[in-house]
């Protein structure tokens, strides 16, 4: 297997990850994945679909993501790094997509409008 590369999505986030055989490095722009994201939560959404399909510690992953913040971040992560399990595997593909892994989440924050301070709400209104 040489590197596989895959792009996956959430809100504002953009990652792009490269795939490669080896003993479970995840470097995410450039740091360790548990220095780029301190809280666990984030951590497990990452290590997930490797523990989905039971192939923790075999490939090594380099991820450049954008945009967003880190919610958002480590959600495109899982789907890219989902895309290149079933990329490598075809049998991977039922209990990933099980999990919704494979699905892109589009709900985005909606657009302000105008002579309104967010999106719905809108400013005292008086009668008298």
């Amino acid at each position: 297997m040489d590197m596989i590369n895959t792009i996956g999505r959430r809100k504002a986030s953009v990652a792009r990850i490269y795939m490669k055989a080896g003993t479970g490095v995840i470097t995410v722009n450039g740091k360790d994945y548990k220095e780029y994201f301190p809280i666990p939560n984030m951590q497990l959404s990452i290590t997930d679909p490797f523990t989905t399909v039971e192939t923790e510690g075999q490939y090594d992953i380099k991820a450049n993501v954008k945009g967003g913040g880190f919610k958002g971040q480590a959600e495109a992560i899982r789907m890219a790094i989902s895309r290149a399990l079933v990329q490598l595997n075809e049998d991977f593909r039922k209990p990933l997509k099980a999990k919704k892994y494979l699905m892109r989440d589009a709900r985005v924050v909606e657009r302000k409008k105008y002579g309104k301070p967010k999106a719905r709400k809108s400013f005292q209104f008086s009668k008298r």
